[in-house]
């Protein structure tokens, strides 16, 4: 049974300040570190200076750690105290609530702000949505980033109770007779809804672990819900969305990237219908953990742009092998190196009509891009929110980072960006909800390639002024800068997954000269 905690003052802490009796103040909790002392990972002599050893440490405790480490439960039993007619000046952000940081959330999350997109029911969803990720997927994803592993069992199962898997698929007949988060029903449900999830998202601060939870959802499942075969569309379906399931695709290979018609992997017919696989995928985001791959091979006419592509979903059963690759970004991602040697395919395996993958694979970037333009834009506010929380707390010279103009000029580029991102990502999703399918793929491959170029070339720039900002805590893995120190490091992932910045911009250029008029002239 814990001891009460006692009403101490100031003056009584400070006559324990030696080794072996020490005690220090926090935002007016009185801590007994006299035990704890000779632990201190940074040593002893870090306590015992005289302006923490029987002092309000206070200033000192947040230049070096944050918030987060007092909540520690072995942390949080060293407090024995606290000081007489005085109450905690520092309060966090509730489970669910939005950050009281400028800029750090989205403009129509302000309240004083006004949005043509947002209603209610937005509101609604993006209210139970946050509180979710926030008691349910943040901690799994901090210490699986950490770990290198897949989310667990808990996390999967509460999102397929939740709808979760469903909802970031986007509107279709798949969310009909649901109700959503927020009370929303799923014949409601829009893009804007997806644009809301995916950013909510996005704050758990772990890139890898992200992509190994969901990629396989917005990037595998839609080609085997708009063109899988039944009974076996059916059952993938279900597995997938209710967390049976982990689901990948894979598209990419050592030689062939953005050049995807250049693909070796090849798939030849058997006499009874099957299809025999052989070859290799590389970098493949989920891999590691997936039961069921959505593969692109070629299936007649050669390597090269000559051979026709097929679109196949394969169990892991039938026998492909995966491998992990080490990346600079995250483990957790399950990157891997996947092999097929002679892996046997049903022919009710064949996902769509044969010989027509590459449009198949081809009719899912633009949802692909978007997803990954509006996480960028609201890893954006969260690098925001770090930075300008760092530069009110940290002191250099005797003042406040903030008081440093090459600072506040680094700030100011920064928001400057953020506020862009998500009004032009906003616009994007506007035109989603207004165009079907058939008008999106026609009007907005080149408007989401553009956006998606500039998004990771600002996100470089972002992680560069936080780097800068941060100094040496920025490329440390853990502590005061260890959400830069990813941000800096996944960076460099946004600028090629899905399609690098120079393949993109050029996608978008040839995308507009189809409709550059004849008639016109300077």
């Amino acid at each position: 049974m814990s001891k009460p905690l006692r009403v101490l003052s100031r003056d009584e802490v400070e006559k324990h300040n030696k080794d072996g009796d020490l005690w220090i103040v926090i935002d007016s909790a009185v801590y007994d570190l006299s035990k704890f002392a000779k632990l201190h990972p940074g040593g002893l002599a870090v306590l015992l200076d005289e302006d923490v050893a029987g002092q309000d440490a206070t200033t000192v405790f947040y230049s070096l750690h944050r918030h987060e480490v007092l909540q520690k439960p072995q942390y949080a039993r060293l407090v024995i105290g606290h000081i007489a007619l005085e109450e905690p000046r520092i309060r966090p952000v509730g489970v669910g609530e939005l950050s009281r940081v400028p800029y750090a959330e989205s403009p129509w999350l302000n309240p004083s702000f006004h949005s043509p997109y947002y209603n209610d029911g937005h509101r609604a969803l993006q209210k139970e949505f946050r509180a979710f990720v926030d008691t349910v997927i943040t901690p799994d994803a901090q210490a699986c980033e950490a770990s290198g592993k897949n989310a667990s069992p808990e996390v999967y199962k509460a999102m397929a109770e939740k709808k979760v898997n469903h909802m970031r698929l986007g509107p279709g007949k798949h969310l009909h007779g649901l109700t959503l988060m927020g009370g929303v029903k799923g014949e409601d449900y829009d893009y804007f809804h997806e644009l809301i999830v995916t950013q909510e998202l996005t704050r758990m601060g772990a890139r890898g672990y992200a992509t190994g939870l969901g990629s396989g959802v917005f990037l595998g499942l839609p080609p085997v819900m708009n063109y899988g075969a039944e009974p076996l569309r059916s059952r993938v379906i279900d597995e997938v969305l209710n967390g049976k399931k982990v689901m990948c695709l894979a598209i990419t290979e050592a030689f062939a990237g953005s050049d995807v018609q250049g693909m070796k992997c090849r798939a030849d017919k058997q006499e009874d219908g099957s299809w025999l696989i052989n070859g290799h995928k590389k970098w493949i985001s989920a891999g590691m953990w997936a039961d069921y791959i959505l593969l692109a091979a070629k299936t007649y006419g050669g390597d090269g742009p000559d051979g026709a592509v097929t679109a196949f979903l394969v169990d892991r059963s039938m026998g492909f092998e995966t491998k992990a690759i080490t990346t600079s970004y995250s483990k957790a991602a399950g990157t891997s190196y996947v092999t097929f040697d002679n892996v046997r395919v049903p022919a009710d395996h064949v996902i769509g009509e044969e010989g027509h993958g590459l449009l198949i694979i081809f009719g899912n970037f633009n949802h692909e891009r978007w997803y990954m333009c509006a996480s960028m834009a609201r890893g954006a506010r969260g690098i925001i929110e770090e930075c300008l929380l760092w530069s009110a707390q940290r002191r250099v010279f005797g003042k406040p980072l903030l008081a440093q103009a090459v600072v506040r000029n680094k700030l100011a580029l920064m928001i400057a960006k953020a506020e862009a991102m998500q009004t032009w990502i906003e616009h994007l999703t506007f035109q989603m909800t207004r165009m079907d399918h058939r008008t999106q793929v026609k009007q907005l491959a080149g408007p989401i390639s553009f956006c998606k170029m500039q998004f990771s070339l600002w996100e470089k720039e972002l992680a560069d002024h936080a780097v800068q900002i941060f100094g040496g805590r920025a490329v440390t893995a853990t502590g005061m800068g260890r959400f830069i120190e990813l941000a800096n490091r996944t960076a460099r992932f946004d600028a090629v997954l899905g399609g690098s910045e120079e393949v993109l911009g050029d996608l978008g250029v040839r995308q507009l000269i189809r409709y550059m008029p004849e008639d016109q002239k300077l």
